[in-house]
């Protein structure tokens, strides 16, 4: 047939075609997925597909029902997805239990703000059973209501998991296993009562764990105490007399303290020397006077006088650490008329004693102080043979107020119940000065303890607290809780590594467990002592009892009318015993999920490593976590089952705003996760979390946002081309040996990727994965093989092996590259897939990495096509200077030659058709050496491009340039490539 120029040949290309938009459209796009995954029940299809593999289990760290979800939760919980996701695409039944934590005092707290004293409501008295249960009954409410909030909001974010059947840790059945747990360590011995300085929050009424503190700016009063020498001892009977006429000087910032000294701490590294005052004329109510002498570390002694305000003074001579040994003080109340100081104050040498500030004396208080108590209990024995009562007072009482303990003192708060200062340093300062023993006072601004909730100080008071030993022998075994601990650490996987090193030195150091808080919102320490011994009760019977009725019941039954009687039973007088009411810490609840979630839930119950089987458990949480559920969780499992209850720990870094500090209300610079979705959507979230750096602090902020949609625009558009030329594909097989080396060199990069992407998500490098990838979509695909097969593709004949071959290795791309992603981007894999696979239960979440044909990797192909790359950079080099000079308009256009000295470039390019490699009309090559003025590349030696325009006419279908143009009479304005293509469809279309 004969065709004229006019002819439109557009309907005769191969161009790509599909209805997957190029705008995402995400906000809008996702919840319809997701209502899809719901209609399908891709969980229970996930757990069916599943069953009978090994199982990988990350069990989910509870977040707090309190409040909506933040950003750290979303960088939490998609990483959680991400790791779930990837493994159940690996071979594994990896089943995500999502759970909450739904007791502790910020409930608590909430309730007591909210319903009570924003209405001037008082608190109910929770010693009435009634009015208890029905407190507990409110804080119930408010954790049902944020767990239905948190989990919808978890789901937006494409979390897979079991929602319909979350594990809550006020669930009955919970709280039953929480107090059996318990109970474990009462039988065990390991659980006692004891009395120790802990933080205590006067504001919210309770004891603080270490976890539950922030440190921030606060104001202290500073004083230097006098406490003067009464006995010496010594062979030297003159150097003896010499310090008898001497005080020890202390430095603190909390006088309120000082009603509670029982010794003075030194250190045996420090020297130490006896001063003395020479400076005349000081005024009467100076506090120190002329001929006072001091003992003191010598390297403070010059600050030391400098805030008595003295400026003459002399040493007498230094003191040794055997005379300061012999020393005892007098307290500085001893003579005035308060009555209760009249005991002896030891000096003790202790190593937690430092010249860095102060007067290298330690005000020795133990019922303030963890060194402080510390050290008292450990000279215990030698105090009490030198007849000093080592008794602890308990000077300070829940409500800050001072106890009978720190008489003179009556009145007096150290912190009101509003966080605010007392009274009381101030009141000691008075009586300081009264004594005589002050001899300077300032004000120091410095780190403090805080509590987390209240934003207010707290303070160290000794009060009686429920303790699990950390260093006595569990059941006669040899072993104790520290050493199963460290042993178990030593066994455990970390990710990063570093934090097993910093979980380790938390378990080393620690003192022993405390689990008491005095509150109301939780499980109860369900034990009862005897009311003479203090003992306590060990019955399986009577825990038995318990635990049935927390099933039944909950752990309100506790606290109901005639809970004493109805499980101590017939067999105990309940006159005879006390039933504790102190509410376990919620570290214990949270530290206990892996009993009452692994461990009961048949759907989890893994059978690990410890065990003989090879499932894995792995938990996964910020770095904070060292400290708490990482720590208590340990703890927990180690004490009642001698192993940790994990096999590996991973750990991620917090949020902070794109400027590198941290986000806050008053800077402005929060960013929140619903914010994110609503614009963007939540894959631009995932793929921010999927790109960083997890295990270091992750920023975010507008501009960061930005670039990951950038990013994400780049990959979609890339799936997109993808889909639009699989529209032409008949699924015609080319064998791998028939296949161009273009095709072939995609099939061993894929191989690599394969590699690649098993490694990377099997150890959770999440970056490496993305990057990798990514690298590969945007730079090896879009920029380089999807440019040079764009012609190859549109505007083959439709028998070309090459077109064939190459919509047969975009297909095998397409799946790997959706399947491989579609943990990181669920959402815009799932819609790329159903794009391609149509269909009611299709799912790219239920299919398995792609196992990969291992004749596909060919390493010396590899290298050959390296070499092509290279040479064809410098030529698409040149081509680029020749296009911003408006030389030529596209690479069409052009006519390099190529020379290529090099012999090894040179051998590589042979059969390789490079004017299609580079996009070019003609190319020709030549090992001559290149004219002066050719284009080079400083990093690709051997190869010089000398521009040029193709000649011959320009193809009105393919518009390539070339001589050949007008060849075909039928075909007379295109190439005859393009005349065989039409042809073809000619015939094909009814048009021949």
């Amino acid at each position: 047939m004969s065709e004229t120029t006019s002819r439109d040949y557009s309907e005769t290309l191969y161009l790509p075609v599909t209805d997957f938009p190029m705008r995402a459209g995400l906000p809008q796009k996702e919840p319809e997925i997701i209502a899809r995954w719901q209609g399908m029940d891709l969980y229970r299809r996930l757990r069916a597909d599943a069953a009978g593999r090994p199982k990988f289990l990350l069990h989910d760290g509870p977040p707090y029902a309190n409040g909506n979800i933040h950003i750290g939760h979303a960088l939490n919980k998609t990483l959680k997805d991400i790791v779930t996701r990837s493994m159940q695409m690996m071979g594994f039944d990896s089943n995500y239990v999502p759970g909450w934590d739904c007791h502790g005092l910020p409930i608590e707290w909430k309730i007591e703000e909210e319903n009570y004293r924003s209405k001037g409501k008082q608190k109910p008295d929770l010693k009435n059973s009634v009015a208890m249960i029905a407190f507990r009954q409110e804080c119930r409410a408010y954790a049902e209501k944020w767990v239905a909030i948190q989990r919808d909001e978890f789901r937006r974010l494409g979390i897979e998991g079991d929602w319909d059947n979350p594990y809550l840790t006020m669930n009955y059945d919970a709280e039953a296993v929480i107090a059996e747990e318990l109970m474990k360590f009462a039988m065990s011995g390991q659980l006692y009562r004891g009395s120790k300085p802990v933080m205590w929050s006067v504001v919210e009424n309770t004891a603080l764990a270490e976890a539950e503190i922030e440190y921030q700016d606060y104001q202290s009063d500073m004083i230097w105490v006098k406490f003067p020498v009464v006995e010496a001892g010594g062979q030297d009977e003159a150097a003896a007399e010499e310090l008898l006429d001497a005080a020890v000087v202390i430095w603190t910032t909390t006088p309120w303290t000082i009603p509670g000294n029982r010794a003075i701490s030194y250190s045996s590294a420090i020297a130490y020397g006896l001063y003395e005052v020479t400076q005349d004329g000081l005024a009467d109510d100076n506090w120190v006077q002329k001929g006072d002498r001091l003992i003191l570390a010598d390297k403070l002694a010059e600050e030391v006088f400098k805030n008595a305000r003295i400026t003459d003074f002399v040493k007498r001579r230094p003191v040794t650490a055997d005379e300061l040994g012999a020393l005892t003080c007098a307290h500085p109340y001893r003579d005035l008329d308060l009555g209760g100081y009249q005991f002896d104050v030891p000096l003790l040498d202790g190593d937690h004693v430092t010249d860095d500030t102060g007067t290298g004396f330690v005000h020795t208080a133990p019922s303030h102080g963890a060194d402080d108590f510390e050290i008292w209990i450990a000279k215990r024995n030698d105090l009490d043979a030198r007849g000093i009562d080592t008794t602890i007072p308990f000077t300070v009482a829940d409500d800050g107020f001072y106890t009978k303990d720190a008489p003179g003192f009556d009145g007096h708060q150290v912190i009101t119940h509003k966080g605010e200062k007392g009274t009381a340093n101030k009141a000691n300062i008075e009586k300081l000065k009264e004594a005589g023993a002050l001899i300077g006072l300032a004000r120091l601004k410095h780190q403090y303890p805080h509590s987390w909730r209240s934003k207010k100080p707290v303070i160290f008071r000794n009060t009686p607290q429920w303790f699990v030993y950390m260093d006595r022998n569990i059941d006669g075994a040899g072993d104790t809780l520290r050493a199963r601990a460290l042993k178990a650490i030593d066994e455990t996987r970390f990710v990063p590594a570093t934090g097993q090193n910093r979980l380790r030195s938390m378990i080393a150091g620690r003192p022993d467990w405390v689990l008491s808080r005095q509150r109301a919102w939780g499980v109860p320490i369900t034990v009862f002592i005897h009311k003479d011994t203090a003992e306590v009760l060990k019955d399986p019977a009577v825990n038995a009892r318990i635990a049935e009725a927390f099933r039944a019941e909950g752990a309100d039954v506790w606290f109901a009318e005639g809970a004493k009687e109805r499980f101590l039973g017939d067999s105990y007088n309940p006159g005879d015993w006390i039933k504790i009411d102190d509410i376990l810490d919620v570290w214990f609840d949270s530290g206990s999920t892996h009993a009452f979630c692994l461990e009961k839930r048949p759907d989890l119950s893994p059978k690990r490593k410890v065990d003989g089987g090879t499932d894995y458990v792995l938990y996964l949480e910020g770095s904070d976590q060292h400290r708490g559920w990482f720590h208590s969780s340990l703890l927990e499992s180690c004490g009642t089952r001698g192993h940790a209850p994990y096999d590996a720990v991973l750990t991620h870094g917090f949020t902070m705003a794109e400027d590198g500090r941290k986000m806050s209300k008053s800077l402005g610079n929060q960013v929140f996760p619903q914010d994110v979705i609503k614009q963007y959507g939540a894959d631009i979230l995932r793929l921010w979390v999927a790109s960083g750096d997890y295990a270091e602090d992750q920023r975010i902020g507008p501009e960061i946002l930005k670039t990951s949609v950038d990013s994400y625009r780049k990959l979609r558009n890339t799936l997109r081309w993808m889909l639009g030329s699989l529209a032409h594909a008949t699924g015609e097989k080319v064998a791998l040996a028939d296949m161009p080396e273009l095709e072939r060199l995609m099939l061993h990069r894929l191989a690599d990727l394969d590699t690649l992407v098993r490694e990377g998500y099997a150890a959770f490098d999440y970056k490496k994965v993305f990057h990798h990838l990514f690298t590969f979509m945007t730079v090896d695909l879009s920029a380089f093989y999807f440019d040079i097969r764009k012609d190859t593709l549109y505007c083959d004949p439709a028998s070309s092996v090459r077109r064939k071959a190459s919509l047969q290795v975009i297909e095998e791309l397409f799946t790997c590259l959706v399947v491989w992603m579609a943990p990181m981007l669920p959402f815009t894999m799932e819609e790329s897939w159903i794009a391609r696979h149509p269909g009611a239960d299709s799912s790219v979440h239920l299919q398995q990495f792609p196992e990969l044909p291992a004749d596909w990797r060919d390493e010396a192909l590899a290298a050959k096509w390296d070499k092509v790359r290279e040479v064809r950079r410098v030529i698409t080099g040149a081509l680029e200077i020749e296009r911003r000079e408006k030389r030529i308009g596209s690479s069409l256009e052009a006519h390099p030659v190529v020379h290529v000295t090099d012999p090894e470039l040179m051998a590589a390019l042979a059969g390789i058709d490079m004017a299609d490699i580079c996009i070019t009309s003609q190319l020709s090559l030549s090992d001559a050496a290149a004219p002066a003025g050719a284009f080079t590349l400083d990093d690709v030696k051997g190869v010089a491009v000398v521009p040029g325009l193709a000649e011959g006419q320009k193809c009105a279908r393919s518009w390539k340039i070339l001589p050949e143009v007008g060849s075909d009479p039928a075909y007379p304005d295109v190439t005859l490539r393009d005349a065989a293509a039409l042809r073809e469809w000619d015939a094909a279309n009814g048009r021949a």
